[in-house]
């Protein structure tokens, strides 16, 4: 049975000019240009440079009782879709994020390294080969197979299927298998293997023949779990070498490059270009704060425009294409204005958050000791300057400051909070910094178990789980201990 019924409902929405200031702070400065520019573009009534102030809206005391402008300011209200701002999902995605952070899902136009890419650089190579048509054809469906890391990691089988139905060859895996041996003497070596085993040997091969590279070849045919493993006394044995023979064999490997792909300089990559949105500089013992100038912009409303809005409230009769001239006039003039104030708004937003983000960890700025990087959430600068969270974690995400100790992203200054054995708050981050530096001053021969380690933790104060090792390990991308082991 359906019923009808009438619900008063109290909520709270963002305005078209707020949803704007939120998109705009969350730009990093390169973006935020790109941002003006686009902007300047579609409005005519946005222009760079100075001018003097001048305030339309005071000039223009349009006439109350002229309905024609009042229909127009509905129907530009009508124009705004609040839908084309927001997403879909009503929780912020700063609170589905670990570490206090938000992922920036903002559209960019990202450079790309003009040249030969990977896949034209392979191609190139096969004109010094003598092929038939049909073994062309496979060799080049074999080449845009290749990822960028360089292999081809499809089952043989399956090409076959894809060359019958997306390109009219009809093959057997005998003849990709004798096309695959082709590319994958093309150069990089090792371009072409289906696993990093076959990779490895195809590298190994390449190389002028001795002890240590034919032990090298046997090792990974032979026993390539016994090495990634790290079994090194089970290799001994099996290949009866002494300890110094499999070193100078595993010195041959670490030599190799695991992904082929990556080592072609021609090929396409992103380029990032990191411009600091802030600077921080010591004066006199004293830290100053500045905001990148190319986040502070001239902008002014159009004279032009305005001009245009003067000619039509004199003129004695108005036609009605004048009047939906002026109601476009006054919706750019509008949205000039709302966009000039939203970068104004985002400068002090800026500012004033990374002016607390400095002040919370002034020891860090003043001495670059990273050990004295105090803990900081989100919350601890949002409840200081008086803003939410999401506002800082905008203003956090994707942007950098150029400190007196390099350019630092500065979501990196934040961090969670442990107590050490004198019961004082300490930095994650600076716990991970010690174990990190335990770890890489270990004797690599006998390397430091995550019980060990938390052992050591303990000494020096920081009285910390095995299990919580074993993440911050993880997180600083620190194999365990039988794989750090060398001899």
């Amino acid at each position: 049975m359906l019923k009808q019924q009438l619900n008063f409902k109290l909520s709270q929405k963002l305005s078209p000019q707020q949803i704007q200031l939120m998109k705009l702070i969350q730009l990093p400065t390169q973006a935020f240009e790109q941002r003006i520019s686009q902007e300047m573009e579609e409005n005519p009534a946005l222009e760079g440079g100075k001018d003097e102030e001048d305030n339309y809206d005071e000039d223009l005391d349009f006439d109350s009782q002229d309905s024609d402008l009042e229909d127009g300011n509905e129907i530009i209200e009508a124009e705004i879709n609040i839908d084309d701002y927001l997403s879909d999902d009503e929780t912020p995605s700063y609170r589905l994020n670990a570490n206090n952070q938000s992922a920036d899902d903002e559209d960019k136009q990202v450079p790309y390294a003009s040249g030969t890419s990977f896949n034209q650089h392979l191609n190139q190579q096969l004109t010094t080969f003598r092929l038939t048509e049909e073994e062309k054809e496979i060799a080049k469906f074999l080449i845009g197979s290749v990822d960028e890391s360089g292999y081809i990691r499809r089952d043989l089988q399956d090409i076959v299927d894809d060359l019958a139905f997306t390109q009219n060859v009809f093959t057997s895996e005998e003849k990709i298998k004798k096309v695959l041996s082709i590319v994958q003497s093309l150069d990089p070596a090792g371009v072409g293997a289906q696993n990093l085993q076959e990779c490895l040997t195809i590298q190994l091969q390449r190389k002028e023949s001795n002890i240590s590279v034919d032990l090298a070849i046997r090792i990974i045919e032979e026993s390539f779990d016994h090495f990634t493993k790290k079994h090194y006394k089970k290799l001994i044995a099996k290949f009866n070498i002494s300890e110094e023979q499999l070193r100078n064999a595993i010195l041959e490997i670490e030599h190799l490059n695991p992904k082929p792909g990556g080592a072609f300089s021609g090929s396409n990559r992103i380029i990032e270009h990191v411009v600091p949105d802030f600077a921080i500089k010591i004066v006199d013992g004293i830290l100053e704060l500045t905001l990148n100038g190319r986040n502070a912009p001239e902008l002014h409303v159009s004279r032009d425009y305005t001009e245009m809005l003067k000619g039509y409230k004199v003129a004695k009769e108005k036609s009605k294409s004048q009047k939906d001239a002026v109601l476009f006039i006054k919706q750019k003039l509008d949205a000039a204005k709302w966009f000039i104030d939203a970068i104004k708004q985002r400068q002090q937003t800026l500012f004033i958050t990374m002016n607390a983000i400095m002040h919370h960890q002034k020891e860090y700025f003043l001495t670059g000791d990273e050990q004295k990087l105090k803990p900081m959430i989100l919350k601890n600068i949002a409840d200081e300057i008086n803003m939410d969270v999401s506002t800082v974690s905008r203003v956090a995400n994707s942007k950098y400051v150029d400190t007196p100790y390099g350019t630092k992203l500065i979501k990196e200054f934040f961090s969670e909070s442990m107590k050490n054995d004198q019961g004082e708050d300490v930095s994650t981050r600076e716990i991970k910094n010690i174990l990190k530096i335990i770890i890489s001053e270990e004797n690599k021969r006998k390397p430091l178990t995550d019980d060990k380690l938390a052992k050591l933790l303990k000494e020096k104060g920081y009285p910390i789980a095995r299990r919580t090792i074993a993440k911050y390990r993880e997180q600083l991308d620190l194999p365990v201990a039988r794989l750090r082991k060398k001899i």
